[in-house]
């Protein structure tokens, strides 16, 4: 299974960024599907999971800003986050939550002030 993760970049406060991250060699829709992110010197954390029926679970941290999403027919994942802070300064990968893949190379975020 690859993911390639994309959409990452340098924006203000406040600004806006949709991730996206394009799965293959599994059935896509089969999977439950989570982002994650990882900070300099911190442990990679869950922000937000979707299940193969479109549930959805967004951390507390980023709740009200971030939302999650899912297209099955282009097996793609993808993460809109508005009101970015400083702190949301990460690389950003996707994953299955429940029986995780290799990590894939992530997408960078970075949110100045």
């Amino acid at each position: 299974v690859q993911t390639v993760e994309s959409g990452g970049g340098l924006v203000q406060t406040g600004g806006s960024l949709r991730l996206a991250c394009a799965v293959s060699g599994t059935a896509f829709s089969n999977n439950d599907m989570g982002w994650y992110r990882q900070a300099p010197g911190m442990q990679r954390e869950l922000v937000a999971s979707i299940t193969t029926r479109d549930s959805t679970y967004v951390a507390d941290f980023v709740k009200g800003r971030f939302s999650i999403s899912r297209d099955n027919a282009k097996a793609t994942l993808y993460l809109q986050m508005n009101n970015l802070k400083a702190e949301d300064t990460a690389v950003y990968y996707c994953n299955d939550p429940t029986g995780p893949w290799d990590w894939g190379r992530g997408t960078q975020v970075t949110v100045f002030l």
